[in-house]
C-alpha cells in the first residue's frame, strides 16, 4: 500500500497543543526572547541560537520537566503530558527562531544602519539613498541616536518612528516563514514515512519529555554524562571570574599553536575542539556523514593551504570556497527534490482535488495554495523596492531552494548550518556579475542581506522537527499549526520590544557588545562598492560551482549504489561553508567514539551509550544556560559553553 496516500485509522486521544500547553507557551515565550536578547545582543555571553539544538528553550524544557514531576507527585492530574509539554517546547523554540542571530537580531543590525552610519566620506547618501523607500528603515537622527547610542527611553515618538519599518518587514517575516511552513506538509510524509528520515535533533526532547521525564532521569548512564560537562564547566564558570581556579580548554584550541609559519598561515581558522554537546550531537549522526564532515574539511584546509601557495585570496579566488558550498547546497535540493518527484507528482494531483487526510497539519491544496500566493505576494514586495520581477523571483526561489536543502540535512542528520557563504545574491553575481543588474535590483539584493547572510537560527527545519514530534498521537498537527503561526507573530511584537528596549537603554553601537552591526557593513559596504565599479561574470567561480553540484551529485549515486562508498554527499557542503569551522574534530571524536563503540559491541551497545550522548547535551546547555543567567546578573560576560 502507498504510505504517501493512506489515511490512518486511530483517532488521536491526545491532541497536545491544550489551552494550557499554549498559554504557558505564550507566558515563556517573553522569557525566552528577553533572555536570548539580553545575552546575544548586550552581553553576547551564550550564542544559544546559533546551534541546531537551540539552549535556552532545551534548559525552559528541563526546568519544565523537573516541575512538572513536582505537580505529579502532588496531584497526578495537573501534570502536563508529553504532548502539552512539547507543544511548549516547540513554540518556545519558534520563539528563538525569531529572537535568534541570524533573523530578527540581523534586521535591528541592517534595517537603519545606512541612514546612521553614511558620512561625506563614505557617499553612501549620493549612491543608493534615491533607492531606499522611505518605509524601509528609520531615518529619523534623532531617534536612530537613542538607539545606537543608548540611555534613551522608548518614547511614544521612537515607536511611532519604528511603526512603519516593522510592520513591513514583519509582514514580510510572516509570509516568509508561512511559506516554510507549507513547504514542510508537502515534504513531512516523504521524509519522515516513506524515506524514515532520523531526525536527531528530536531525539533529547523526545527522551526528556516520555514517560514525564522518569524514563531518562532514572538512568545512571545518563547521569553521568551530565556530570562531566557540568564539572568542566563549572571549574570554567569559575576560572572567569576567580582565575586562581584551574579551567579545562574544551573549545576552539588553535593548530596553529602546533603548525606555525608557512604554508600552514594560510589555513585559516583551524581549531580543534572538544565540545561536550557537540560530541554528543554527532554520536547520532551516520558514520559515513561524520567521516565525510571531518575528512571534506581536512581537504579544505589543504585547498587553502594552495591556495595560499598559489598567491591568492581564498575567500575569493581558489579555493573558491564559497563557489563550492553553493553548488553543492543547490545540488542537495535537486537531489531532494528529484529524490521525490514520484511523491511531490501525486500531492499535487490529490491539491487539484481537494483530498485531505486527518494526520496532516494543512490539506495539500492549503500548503501548494499558500507556497503560491506567499511567492506571489514576495514578487509584489520586491518590486515595490523597484527590483524587477524575474531578479526577484530568482532570488527568492534560490532562497527556499536553500531553506529546503537545510531542512533535509537537518531532519536526516542533524549537522549544524552555519552557512555563511552562500545566498542568493552571491550566486547570481557569479553567474551573471553585478552589471547585470540595475541599481535598484542591487539595492534590493542588500536591503534583503540580513535574513540569508547565514542560516543558523533558520525557521523551517524546527517547524518540521515539531510536525516529527506530532506523530505517534502525541500532538494534533492541525492545532500545531496555528500554533507555530500564533508563536510566529507573537514573537515578532516580543521580540521587537526586546530588542529596541535593551538597544535605546545600552545602545547598539556602544555597550552591546553582540549587536551585530557587520551585517549592516557588508550589506552596504559592498552596495556602495557595486554601484561605483560594476564587476563581470565570474567564469572560473561558476566553474567551480557547477563542479560542486556535480560531484554532490556523483556522491549521493554513489552512496545509493555502492555500499562501500565511504562519502555522504551532505558531508562536502557543510565542510566547505563554514558550518564545521567549529565542530570538525568534536564530529572526528564523536566518529571515532562511535565506530570503535559499534565495533566492539554493535548496536546493543551503541544503544546504551545514547543516555550518555543525551546526558554530554543536557548537562552542557544546563551549565551553559545557569551562566548565561549569572553573567547579566552580575553584569559582566563570562564563560559560555560555544566560541
Amino acid at each position: 500500500m502507498d504510505t504517501s496516500t493512506a489515511q490512518p485509522q486511530s483517532k488521536r486521544r491526545n491532541p497536545g497543543v491544550t489551552w494550557r500547553s499554549v498559554l504557558l507557551a505564550l507566558l515563556l515565550i517573553p522569557v525566552n526572547i528577553y533572555w536570548v536578547t539580553v545575552v546575544e545582543v548586550r552581553w553576547y555571553s551564550l550564542d544559544g541560537s546559533c546551534l541546531p539544538l537551540f539552549i535556552t528553550p532545551v534548559f525552559i524544557l528541563f526546568c519544565l520537566v523537573l516541575a512538572n514531576l513536582g505537580v505529579r507527585r502532588l496531584r497526578a492530574r495537573w501534570a502536563l503530558a508529553q504532548g502539552e509539554l512539547l507543544a511548549t517546547y516547540v513554540m518556545v523554540v519558534a520563539s528563538s527562531t525569531i529572537s535568534g542571530h541570524d533573523w530578527w537580531q540581523n534586521f535591528f543590525g541592517s534595517v537603519s544602519h545606512p541612514f546612521w552610519f553614511a558620512t561625506s566620506e563614505n557617499h553612501w547618501q549620493e549612491r543608493f539613498f534615491q533607492y531606499l523607500p522611505v518605509w524601509l528603515g528609520v531615518r529619523n537622527k534623532e531617534v536612530l541616536r537613542g538607539f545606537y547610542q543608548g540611555n534613551s527611553q522608548l518614547t511614544p515618538e521612537v515607536w511611532q518612528a519604528w511603526a512603519v519599518p516593522l510592520l513591513v518587514w514583519g509582514m514580510l517575516s510572516v509570509v516568509m516563514i508561512m511559506m516554510m511552513l507549507c513547504l514542510n506538509v508537502i515534504v513531512r510524509r516523504q521524509w519522515a514515512e516513506n524515506e524514515r528520515l532520523t531526525y536527531p535533533i528530536v531525539q533529547l526532547p523526545l527522551a526528556m519529555t516520555e514517560e514525564f521525564g522518569t524514563s531518562l532521569l532514572r538512568n545512571s548512564i545518563f547521569w553521568y554524562g551530565f556530570a562531566l560537562p557540568v564539572v568542566i564547566g563549572l571549574f570554567c564558570g569559575m576560572h572567569a571570574f576567580f582565575p586562581a581556579i584551574p579551567t579545562l580548554n574544551v573549545k576552539l584550541n588553535s593548530l596553529h599553536r602546533y603548525l606555525q609559519g608557512r604554508p600552514w598561515d594560510f589555513m585559516g581558522q583551524a581549531d580543534l575542539s572538544f565540545y561536550p554537546f557537540m560530541i554528543g550531537l554527532a554520536y547520532f549522526l551516520p558514520l559515513d556523514l561524520s567521516f565525510s564532515c571531518w575528512f571534506f574539511y581536512v581537504v579544505r584546509l589543504g585547498q587553502q593551504i594552495v591556495g595560499g601557495l598559489m598567491g591568492g585570496d581564498t575567500g575569493r579566488f581558489f579555493p573558491f570556497l564559497g563557489e563550492q558550498g553553493a553548488g553543492s547546497w543547490l545540488a542537495l535540493a535537486f537531489i531532494a527534490l528529484w529524490g521525490s518527484k514520484d511523491y511531490l507528482w501525486r500531492v499535487m494531483r490529490q491539491a487539484v482535488r481537494g483530498q485531505e487526510w486527518e494526520d496532516e497539519p494543512l490539506t495539500y491544496r492549503a500548503a501548494v495554495l499558500g507556497l503560491v500566493l506567499g511567492m506571489i505576494y514576495l514578487v509584489w514586495w520586491s518590486t515595490k523596492l523597484k527590483c524587477g520581477w524575474f531578479v526577484a523571483l530568482s532570488f527568492w526561489v534560490i532562497f527556499f531552494l536553500l531553506s529546503l536543502a537545510m531542512t533535509r540535512v537537518r531532519a536526516e542528520l542533524g549537522a549544524p548550518h552555519e552557512i555563511y557563504f552562500v545566498n542568493p545574491r552571491r550566486i547570481m553575481f557569479t553567474l551573471v556579475g553585478t552589471s547585470a543588474f540595475r541599481p535598484e535590483e542591487l539595492t534590493f539584493l542588500s536591503a534583503t542581506y540580513w535574513f540569508n547572510r547565514c542560516y543558523r537560527c533558520h525557521p523551517m527545519p524546527p517547524q518540521l522537527e515539531a510536525f516529527k514530534m506530532a506523530e505517534n498521537d502525541r500532538m494534533n498537527a492541525k492545532r500545531l499549526a496555528w500554533a507555530l503561526i500564533a508563536a510566529t507573530v507573537f514573537s515578532l511584537v516580543v521580540c521587537s520590544w526586546a530588542n529596541l528596549s535593551i538597544c535605546y537603554a545600552d545602545g547598539a553601537a556602544s555597550k552591546c557588545g553582540g549587536f551585530k552591526a557587520w551585517v549592516g557593513w557588508e550589506s552596504y559596504n559592498d552596495l556602495s562598492r557595486w554601484l561605483e565599479v560594476q564587476q563581470p561574470a565570474d567564469r572560473a567561480g561558476t566553474a567551480w560551482m557547477g563542479g560542486a553540484f556535480i560531484f554532490t551529485v556523483v556522491c549521493s549515486a554513489m552512496r545509493r549504489r555502492f555500499l562501500w562508498w565511504p562519502f555522504h554527499p551532505a558531508g562536502y557542503p557543510l565542510a566547505v561553508s563554514f558550518a564545521m569551522d567549529y565542530f570538525w574534530f568534536a564530529v572526528f571524536v564523536a566518529w571515532l567514539l562511535k565506530a570503535t563503540v559499534l565495533k566492539v559491541g554493535g548496536m546493543r551497545l551503541y544503544r546504551k551509550g545514547i543516555p550518555f550522548a543525551l546526558g554530554l547535551i543536557l548537562g552542557d546547555y544546563t551549565i551553559g544556560a545557569i551562566w548565561a543567567i549569572i553573567g547579566p546578573l552580575v553584569h559582566m560576560p563570562n564563560y559560555k559553553i560555544f566560541i
